[in-house]
C-alpha cells in the first residue's frame, strides 16, 4: 500500500479504513495534504487516535447553492441564507471536504463571467475545495462557444433546467449547449420538469381555489418530472452526452433513466435526503412550507423505490441541492403554490442521517455509503483519484466518523446560516468527529477549525464512466 519511512505532517493511527470496495485496520501517514503512507510504522508531527473510529473519504456534495442567481438587493426579497463560507463550514462540520456550487450568470452576464465572479469568491471565503457547475440560463446572451473554453479550464459540467421558461420556448438552443458539452467532455446536469406542464397544473389549482400549500405536489406533478427525464435521456441519446439528472425523485423518473441506460445511454442519477426520508403529506402540516423544494416530496413508494435505487447502483449519488433559508423567511403566512420559496438546508446532515438511516438500518452497505457520496461523484466530476477515495497520492479528504455516536438533529448546533432543520429532533447515530481536508484538520468535535479562503477551485478533468 506505499511505504514511506520518513515523518509525517499528520498520521492517523487505529482507524478502520473504508473505501467503495474496501475495508481494512491500517495508519495512515499523510504529508504535503496528500496521503503517503497506508499501514506500516507512521510517525507524525501531529497524531490523531482513531481507534474505535471509521475512516472514510471526506464526502462530495456535488450539489449545493451558495452564491445568488442574481445581483443582492435588487428587489428587496429574502435570499438563500449561505454563502461560501458559511456554507463550506457547514460542509467541513458534515464530514464533506468538497461541494460543487451552482454558478447563475447575473442578468446579461455569460457564463465565463459568472464562474470567474463565483471562483473569486470562494477562493476568498471557502473553507474546503470547491468545484464550480455553469448554469446555462439564457442562450440568447450566454455564447455558447464558452462550454468548450470553460471545459479546457478545468470547468466540466454544464447544468441547465427543463422547468424554466428559456427552455420552454428554445430548447433547441439546449440540445445544441449539450452537443457541444458532449465534444467537450463535459457532464450535462439537467433538472427535470416540464415547464409546460407545471404551469398548467399550477393555473388550474390557482384557478380552482387550491393553491393552499398542502397542494404543493399536485402544482409540480410527478408527470411532469418523468416527461422531462425521458426528454433528457432522449438528449443524451441524440448527443452522445454523459448526463446527470440532478435530484430525482420519483419512481417513474427512474424507470425512464433505467430504459435510456439499456438503450446505451451514459446517464446517472442524484437523488436528495428529502426524498429519502420524507412524504407528500408533510405539505399539509401548519408549517409545511418549510420542506419545499424542487420537486416536491413524493410518495411512499417512491422512497421506497429511491432506497432500491441506492442499493442496487441505480441511484449513483446523494446530494444535498443545499439552498439554506431563515425559517421566518421559508414559512411566511399567506403563501401559496406560486409565492413558495424552494430549498432547505442540509450540508451539515448529509452523511449523518444517510448513515443512520442506511447504513445503521440495513438499507445500504457501508461501502454503498462511500460510494454515493465521494467515490461516484469523484468519478463522474473528474476529480477521481485525486479525491473519492482514500489511497496513496490522493488528497488528504478525510472524514474520522463516530458510528456508535448517537445525537439528536438540532439546528442550533449546525453550522449553516439556516436556523432550522427538516428533521429537527431526530436520533440520528454516526456522525463525523473530524473532517480533514487535504491534510488540515478542519472540524474537531462541534468546531470548525479551517480558515476562511483555505479552500481551492478544483481544476477537473472529463468524466468518467462508473
Amino acid at each position: 500500500m506505499g511505504a514511506d519511512q520518513g515523518r509525517f505532517d499528520l498520521t492517523i493511527r487505529g482507524g478502520t479504513v473504508v473505501t467503495a470496495d474496501a475495508r481494512f485496520e491500517a495508519d495512515l501517514g499523510i504529508r504535503g495534504g496528500r496521503v503517503v503512507q497506508i499501514g506500516g510504522q507512521v510517525r507524525g508531527e501531529r497524531e490523531i487516535d482513531a481507534s474505535g473510529k471509521l475512516v472514510l473519504p471526506g464526502g462530495i456534495d456535488a450539489h449545493v447553492h451558495l452564491t445568488l442567481s442574481d445581483p443582492p438587493g435588487d428587489s428587496g426579497e429574502p435570499r438563500w441564507c449561505d454563502d461560501f463560507h458559511s456554507g463550506t463550514r457547514a460542509a467541513a462540520g458534515g464530514g464533506i471536504t468538497t461541494v460543487g456550487n451552482m454558478t447563475f450568470p447575473h442578468p446579461g452576464q455569460t457564463l465565463r463571467a459568472a464562474i470567474e465572479r463565483d471562483a473569486a469568491e470562494a477562493e476568498r471565503d471557502a473553507v474546503v475545495d470547491v468545484m464550480l457547475h455553469p448554469v446555462l440560463t439564457d442562450p440568447a446572451t450566454q455564447p455558447l462557444g464558452d462550454i468548450p473554453a470553460l471545459a479546457a479550464e478545468g470547468h466540466t459540467t454544464l447544468k441547465y433546467f427543463m422547468s424554466f421558461g428559456g427552455f420552454r420556448t428554445d430548447p433547441e438552443a439546449y440540445l445544441e449547449a449539450t452537443r457541444l458539452a458532449a465534444g467537450a467532455g463535459m457532464l450535462t446536469m439537467v433538472h427535470c420538469e416540464d415547464a409546460a406542464m407545471i404551469a398548467h397544473a399550477t393555473d388550474r389549482l390557482m384557478a380552482e381555489g387550491h393553491g393552499a400549500i398542502a397542494n404543493y405536489p399536485r402544482s409540480r406533478p410527478i408527470a411532469a418530472e418523468v416527461s422531462a427525464t425521458a426528454r433528457a435521456v432522449a438528449f443524451a441519446e441524440l448527443t452522445g452526452a454523459p448526463t446527470y439528472v440532478v435530484h430525482l425523485s420519483s419512481a417513474g423518473a427512474l424507470d425512464e433513466v433505467r430504459r435510456g441506460r439499456r438503450r446505451g445511454a451514459h446517464l446517472a442519477v442524484e437523488t436528495r435526503p428529502l426524498y429519502l426520508y420524507l412524504t407528500e403529506e408533510r405539505f399539509a402540516e401548519p408549517d409545511g412550507a418549510k420542506y419545499v423544494g424542487q420537486p416536491p416530496l413524493r410518495r411512499a413508494d417512491d422512497v421506497v423505490a429511491l432506497w432500491r435505487g441506492l442499493a442496487n447502483g441505480e441511484v449513483d449519488t446523494v446530494c444535498t441541492d443545499h439552498a439554506p433559508w431563515r425559517y421566518a423567511d421559508k414559512v411566511v403566512s399567506g403563501m401559496d403554490v406560486t409565492t413558495i420559496r424552494p430549498g432547505v438546508a442540509d450540508l451539515d446532515t448529509l452523511l449523518p442521517m444517510l448513515y443512520s438511516e442506511g447504513v445503521a438500518k440495513g438499507r445500504i452497505s457501508l461501502h454503498r455509503f462511500v460510494a454515493a457520496t465521494a467515490t461516484n461523484a469523484a468519478k463522474l466530476f473528474g476529480l477521481y483519484p485525486r479525491k473519492g477515495t482514500i489511497a496513496v497520492g490522493a488528497d488528504a479528504d478525510l472524514a474520522i466518523w463516530d458510528p456508535a455516536l448517537t445525537k439528536p438533529v438540532r439546528a442550533t448546533d449546525f453550522q449553516t446560516n439556516a436556523d432550522y432543520s427538516p428533521y429537527e429532533g431526530w436520533e440520528v447515530t454516526g456522525w463525523p468527529v473530524i473532517t480533514i481536508s487535504r491534510g488540515d484538520v478542519v472540524y474537531d468535535n462541534g468546531r470548525v477549525t479551517g480558515s476562511r479562503g483555505r479552500g481551492t477551485v478544483l481544476r477537473r478533468g472529463p468524466t468518467a464512466s462508473l
